[in-house]
């Protein structure tokens, strides 16, 4: 180890072999686990959907269609890659890649199970633990919106840089509050680290997050992640009927599969966020087995996300898009008087402890008269000549109008 230490500073300082090489398996294992999860989920998803549409799904490739997903992602690899001439070529081929890393990165933070000692070292399932990773973990979110940005702007086309428009005004929409919902779990938790989080709902299915908080947060928290994956019914980003195929529709080939790719691995590791911070993460029952005890927690981790992963799929398969001006109505209408409200009573409870409830009270009345003035200073008179008819839930201009009765007449 002499010439370890000499050569490379890191293993001068005290960091053993041993260390580096359990880190390096953790990085692996983990990048390795979330790439097979993004598999099975794309093909999950193809299954779910046809069975809730009395569909077949796939079925060639594979028992029950297992490898139809390779198949996929083979074909497109071989395409060839098309590059607009009116695009900017560096950040057009680095875009895909600023999608993907945050969705990677983010799954490192995320403990999947207990602790094992190899080696003579505790080690974490949990490839970090940084004092401040629910910081990290609001960056990253905000980060993949770059990647999309990025993509529709440097295509050179305006179908794509519409697309890309969008996908920042809804993160903008609700990042906050899904931060606001985040503040009100680190309140209860006292800690910043993912590590800590878990550990404080350790003491069964009563200290979860879920049940701690209320059921608000946690429905705050997966309509805001919902919309900041671009999710059905979220999916305005990528609206076919507009924007043709959204800000990627000028890709192809591997870097389209990048993009494809990062859809659904963003969409397994806010599943796993979900479940680490509300859900109790690996927490659950474990029976008294010898030398098997470190699989439980694993089982149970795998088991929630799969379960929640399984409702993003419901989502898509029964839920209607929304309209552009209805998501940004949720989200800066009801989702963030809602977190923030909700966020303030916990405060009250944590601070006040035997007065929680009197401050929560206060807190949630004058809330509620600030709202209230709010809807007042936004309402305005209606007079005869304001009224105009409506089709659908807009009101017709009076341009529109004149051109309906004129075709009635004709």
């Amino acid at each position: 180890m002499t010439w370890l230490a000499s050569a490379d500073p890191l293993f001068a300082h005290g960091v053993s072999f041993a260390v580096l090489l359990i880190v390096v398996v953790k990085v692996i294992a983990a990048f390795s686990l979330l790439m097979t999860s993004v598999i099975f989920m794309i093909w999950f998803e193809r299954k779910a959907i046809s069975d809730m549409q009395s569909r077949i799904g796939p079925q060639r490739w594979g028992p029950f269609g297992l490898l139809q997903t390779l198949a996929d992602g083979l074909k497109l690899i071989l395409k060839e890659d098309l590059v607009p001439s009116e695009a900017d070529r560096v950040v057009f081929k680095l875009a895909p890649f600023l999608v993907l890393l945050p969705a990677v990165i983010t799954f490192g933070l995320v403990p999947i199970g207990g602790t094992l000692t190899i080696a003579g070292h505790f080690v974490q399932l949990q490839v970090a633990n940084p004092p401040m990773g629910i910081l990290l973990l609001l960056a990253m979110s905000g980060i993949s919106v770059y990647g999309v940005m990025l993509a529709g702007w440097s295509s050179g086309s305006k179908y794509p840089l519409l697309s890309s428009v969008r996908a920042s005004a809804q993160m903008i929409s609700y990042e906050a509050a899904l931060g606001m919902t985040i503040v009100t779990v680190v309140l209860v938790t006292g800690s910043l680290s993912v590590h800590d989080i878990v550990n404080s709902q350790g003491g069964g299915i009563w200290h979860w997050n879920l049940v701690r908080l209320g059921v608000v947060p946690f429905v705050v928290f997966v309509i805001a992640i919902t919309a900041e994956l671009n999710r059905p019914p979220f999916d305005v980003v990528e609206a076919e009927s507009e924007l043709v195929g959204g800000f990627h529709t000028e890709y192809s080939s591997f870097r389209f599969a990048i993009f494809f790719l990062a859809e659904y691995m963003n969409t397994i590791t806010m599943s796993a966020i979900i479940v680490t911070l509300f859900l109790g993460g690996p927490a659950g029952w474990i029976p008294n087995v010898a030398h098997l005890r470190w699989l439980f927690p694993i089982a149970w981790f795998m088991l929630k996300t799969i379960g929640f992963a399984f409702c993003y799929i419901w989502f898509r398969a029964s839920l209607p898009r929304f309209r552009y001006d209805q998501l940004m109505d949720l989200g800066w209408k009801r989702l963030i008087p809602l977190s923030l409200g909700w966020m303030l009573i916990v405060a009250g409870f944590v601070i006040g402890k035997g007065w929680g409830f009197i401050m929560a009270a206060l807190v949630l009345l004058s809330y509620s008269v600030l709202a209230r003035s709010f809807e007042l200073g936004q309402s305005r008179e209606v007079g005869p000549d304001s009224v105009l008819p409506v089709v659908g839930e807009r009101p017709l201009r009076p341009e529109s109008l004149r051109q309906v009765t004129d075709e009635e007449d004709g």
